[in-house]
């Protein structure tokens, strides 16, 4: 049963982890002000979406915002038909925390904050990338099964 409660925690870790670096990148950057990590590979870049990722969905926010309630809805509905297994639950954790971490950013200030830049790839930011894990995670675990 201990297992069940890993979803709580990667969440509340992603969701925290994702704010904290979101509120520096504002406070200590430019927007459009880019740090470079590892010339022409990784930067870190400033920059504000107010649709989802690859630029879809512009201007969409009340609708991404549903989208989000909606991703946290199913994944607490159904909270108790994940198994009680690490890796189920620590994936499930990413996504509700990502979801989140978004939600947070579209209901108090309009748009996500993005600043993890590639650029071979459009800029995107934590919460994206738990997502993005969480999502790949689960779908192993269930072909798997």
């Amino acid at each position: 049963m201990k297992n069940k409660y890993i979803l709580f925690l990667v969440s509340l870790i992603i969701i925290l982890l994702d704010q904290v670096i979101k509120l520096v990148i504002v406070k200590t950057m430019s927007l459009g002000q880019s740090i470079v990590i590892i010339k022409n590979i990784v930067h870190i870049t400033y920059t504000t979406n107010t649709g989802a990722g690859f630029g879809i969905l512009k201007n969409m926010n009340s609708f991404l915002m549903w989208i989000s309630i909606i991703i946290i809805g199913i994944i607490l509905y159904y909270y108790d038909k994940i198994p009680d297994k690490r890796f189920p639950q620590i994936s499930a954790g990413l996504i509700l925390g990502g979801a989140a971490g978004n939600l947070i950013d579209r209901i108090f200030i309009s748009h996500v904050i993005d600043f993890i830049d590639f650029r071979i790839w459009p800029v995107f930011n934590l919460a994206d990338s738990a997502i993005t894990i969480g999502v790949i995670c689960l779908l192993i675990y269930f072909w798997r099964k």
